[in-house]
Order: C-alpha cells, then structure tokens, then sequence
C-alpha cells in the first residue's frame, strides 16, 4: 500500500503539473508513492483514480494512514470523498500559490484539508489551517546553464543569433499582448535578436491570439515573432538555456515558474510585479521588477539588458546560484516532508 498518493487530474500540462512533478521526482526517492491521474515527466506510470482509492482502503505498513497531495479542486473532491464517503484512511494534504480570494466552493473544500501548505506569505493569508510555506523549487538537474549560449540557440533551429521568450497561456491574464506590444518596438534595434511566444491559446482566447498575430503581420515581424506554440515538457529545459532574457509581464500571477526556470538554466528575467517575481529578483541581481503598463520602460531595460553582455553574464551566474541554493525543488520537497511526518507522527 502507497504511503503518499499525489494526484495529477489535468490532461493538460500546466504550471501545477510542472511544480508537482518537480517534487514527486525528489519524494520518489523517499516514499512508497503512486501518482494518481495523469502522467508527470520523469514520474512514476500513473494509476487511476479508482485504483487510488482501492489502495487506501488498508493502511500502509508502519504509517496510521495514507497522505493524498492534492493541487486542484477535482483532486479535492475526489480526496474527500475517499476520506469522508468511504470512510478510509486517508489524510489530505493541499497546497495553495493563489494571493486572491479563492471563490466560495473551493473555499469549503479547502476548509476540509487536513493541512494547507501555502507557497508564500501572502498565499498564506488566503487559506486556513496553513502548515508550512514552502516557496515552489526548481529541478536543478533539468534545468542548468547551457556551456555555449550560442550555439545552444543555433541549435534550437529558430533564426537570428539569440533569443527571448515569454513562456506560458496566451491570454490578457498572463500578458501575452505586453510582451508582443514591446518586441514590435524593441526588433527594430535589434537586428539578430527572435522573439518566442510559447504556449498556446484556449478556445475561448483564440480571437485574443488571432489579433496579436495580426500585429506582428502588421508590423512586417512575423519571420522575427513567432508563435510556435507550447513546447513539451521534455524539450523545454532545452531551449529555456538557449535563450538571453525571459520576460513575463503579467498582470496576475499566483507564483510562476518561468523565471525561475529560467535562472536554474543561468538566464535572468524582466517581469512585471506579480507572483514571486520580486523575491526572485533579488533587488535585482537576478531579474528585474517592471511597473504595469509601462511598455516604454520594459522596452528600454530589455535593450540595456541585451546591449551589456557583461552585466547579463554576472545576472546569470547570481540567478544560477539562487536556484540552487535558496530555491531548489530538493529545498521544496524537504518543507514539504516535514507536513508529512508531522501529521502521521499525529496520527
């Protein structure tokens, strides 16, 4: 019988999947852990739903009961209903990035969880019953710093000598549109450099996307502005250290990997005051704070920052060390056990 079950109902590879992933790789190495739902790279084949729930009908060996992680309210639900409906012995461990109000059903639901680990102090303030803040961590072992940036871009196959992305949903939320709104402005003075928007748009932002893509057309851009869509997991530790800068500008965040991503692979980051994004920074070293709907400030930092190849190696080298040693999945994880333990050393 599993020790720790760590659900993953999405079929869709989100910002939730990559940071539940990056510790269910670090916790497979301790726990007697199944993976319920879909598939995590470089995690155990997961099991169903179903099965799950058979599996926590016996307590496992030398444990009071079995510990479900969940992220989502689906994955909520369906913890409940092993614990409350079926009576098994399961205890429900959530972990909350949202720095709003969550709506009135998941308010209930989270009021039902065992513990709540909250991935920031303000993240804390929304969610009762918090344990632990354990900040999200990046897997250092997949993402690190390319040996030669150059030619690492080369081999990405996209044109120009160097690259710059934002990296998640094209929607207003994450602000796609700000970061399409200053590449138009920047290529210009920037002969070699390609500008990425990687990830795509749900059905419902598909006239939002359709117009960017008319600006950059409008623009003449369209061969320096691409829209490639979302990269697999598995290719984009990759091309994440082929790039120079990362820029996110947008105007909610509940936590956010990217940048973070980014500075384990020793590529500093221009954002917007969202998330986490200002811890990252770290006054600077690391990345830089911009303020929203300033376009014309974004605009001028990026080319400062593209036009000082010495300054952006010492921002790489201190972004790289921050990921390791303050922000680490392995870091996380830890945190993350000391809830665990906690709770079956309670009983």
């Amino acid at each position: 019988m599993p020790e720790l079950i760590v659900t993953n109902f999405n079929r869709n590879f989100t910002g939730v999947s990559a940071t539940a992933a990056n510790v269910v790789r670090q916790h497979m190495q301790t726990y007697d852990l199944a993976l319920a739902g879909q598939p995590l790279p470089g995690c155990p084949t997961p099991i169903s739903k179903s099965q799950a729930i058979s599996l926590s009908r016996q307590r496992p060996k030398d444990r009071p009961f079995t510990i479900w992680h969940v992220r989502r309210n689906t994955e909520m639900r369906a913890a409940l209903w092993a614990r409350d409906v079926l009576r098994l012995p399961v205890k429900i461990v959530f972990t909350s990035a949202a720095i709003r109000r969550h709506s009135a059903f998941p308010r209930w639901l989270i009021s039902r969880m065992d513990a709540v680990i909250a991935t920031t102090v303000e993240a804390a303030s929304f969610v009762p019953n918090v344990r632990a803040i354990a900040p999200h961590g990046v897997d250092t072992d997949t993402f690190y710093p390319a040996s030669n940036r150059a030619e690492a871009w080369s081999l990405t196959g996209f044109p120009g000598t160097q690259g710059v992305a934002t990296i998640g949903r094209i929607r207003r939320e994450k602000g796609t549109d700000r970061f399409v709104e200053a590449m138009i402005a920047l290529l210009p003075s920037h002969p070699g450099l390609t500008a990425l928007v990687l990830g795509r748009a749900a059905r419902s932002d598909q006239a939002f996307l359709e117009r960017l893509q008319g600006k950059v057309e409008q623009a003449g851009l369209s061969d320096r502005i691409l829209f490639p869509g979302e990269v697999p997991a598995e290719e984009l530790p990759a091309l994440m250290r082929a790039l120079s800068l990362v820029v996110q500008l947008p105007r909610y965040e509940g936590y956010g990997m990217t940048p973070l991503e980014g500075m384990a692979s020793g590529v500093p980051f221009v954002a917007t005051d969202q998330g986490y994004y200002r811890s990252f920074a770290a006054q600077g070293t690391c990345g830089v704070i911009m303020p929203d709907e300033d376009q014309q400030a974004t605009v001028k930092t990026i080319s400062e920052l593209l036009h000082a190849p010495e300054r952006l190696e010492t921002m790489s080298y201190a972004a790289q060390e921050a990921a390791i040693l303050q922000l680490s999945a392995a870091r996380e994880a830890d945190e993350i056990s000391k809830v665990y333990e906690d709770l079956w050393a309670k009983g």
